[in-house]
């Protein structure tokens, strides 16, 4: 029978999620905007370690809504109204990463068995926000099973008019190695950005896949083609998947070693004013999207010394 477990420290509440062996153990923190802040599959470490640095400043698997990345200057127009969302981004002057990514959530379901833990967390806002005014209510679904982790995304639109918005998500993973790590992914273009990280044009792709992550640095967005993505690590693989209709991923480097964020996105970068897979949700109207991240241990030390000789080859 898996198993759940509440747990409070330092002022924040957790519920740990965790398999029948405890090998597994899924750790979402109800006070940072219902984020999984630890996970671990088959006791192999999934999600990177950021301490000591702060999730006000790494935003590690926060989930990005009423939109992803970031808004230029915080201005938008929608409906032929202006409005103005605070600039949370240090240095560039953009509204990042959503509203919600700091909020307190609350746990509205449990369930537990055999083959599987999950839980509900909800938000709700009361559109006070001057940049976003509007009413919605906002559950998080997070399942832990055998093959990996699940998140089920849930809005609804609880205001008299309809609202813009983008979903994303933000988690940071850990590899033994990068250099000896790969991504797979399809897609055709890559955006420009400006000094601004503001999506200014695209270019084409120029990837060999699956892209080897050797000596790279990254901090890019990419309209794809498919709702998969496929990362290979020398401990571990995993194929991440989207219900969603049109997808878009941002891949990030952060100056700490052997991690990589790998973001599904609904919608591209400030698309609030690019309109780039922008989607409006009538009043009483609900959208979900579901991640699903499917993990394998056992068949990738095969794949991953072949990865190894290519790379130590070339």
């Amino acid at each position: 029978m898996y198993a759940l477990k509440e747990i409070e420290t330092q002022g924040l509440q957790f519920i740990e999620l965790a398999s029948s062996d405890a090998t597994s153990k899924a750790v979402i923190c109800l006070n940072q905007g219902g984020r999984l802040s630890d996970f671990v599959f088959e006791k192999i470490q999934i999600l990177a370690d950021f301490h000591p640095s702060a999730y006000q400043d790494n935003y590690a698997s926060s989930v990005l809504f009423p939109f992803a990345n970031r808004i230029k200057g915080g201005a938008y127009t929608f409906n032929d109204s202006k409005y103005i969302l605070d600039c949370n981004e240090k240095g560039k002057s953009n509204a990042l990463h959503g509203l919600v990514y700091n909020k307190a959530f609350v746990c509205i379901h449990k369930t537990l068995t055999s083959d599987y833990a999950s839980i509900t967390l909800q938000y709700k806002d009361e559109g006070k926000n001057k940049g976003f005014p509007f009413k919605f209510n906002i559950e998080l679904t997070y399942t832990l099973n055998s093959c990996g982790i699940a998140l089920s995304v849930k809005i609804k639109n609880e205001d008299k008019r309809p609202f813009p918005f983008t979903l994303g998500w933000h988690p940071y993973f850990n590899s033994k190695d990068l250099d000896y790590s790969s991504i797979d992914f399809n897609s055709n273009s890559k955006y420009l950005f400006d000094h601004q990280q503001i999506i200014s044009g695209t270019t084409s792709l120029g990837l060999e896949m699956p892209f080897q992550l050797k000596g790279v640095k990254l901090d890019d967005g990419y309209p794809l083609q498919t709702n998969e993505v496929e990362f290979l690590t020398p401990e571990y693989g995993f194929k991440f998947t989207s219900t969603s209709k049109e997808n878009f991923l941002h891949l990030f480097t952060p100056d700490q070693p052997k991690v990589i964020a790998i973001e599904p996105m609904t919608g591209a970068a400030n698309n609030f004013n690019n309109k780039i897979g922008l989607q409006t949700l009538e009043p009483n109207d609900v959208y979900k999207v579901e991640w699903d991240i499917a993990i394998d241990t056992l068949n990738t030390k095969v794949k991953s010394n072949k990865l190894i000789n290519k790379l130590c080859n070339s």
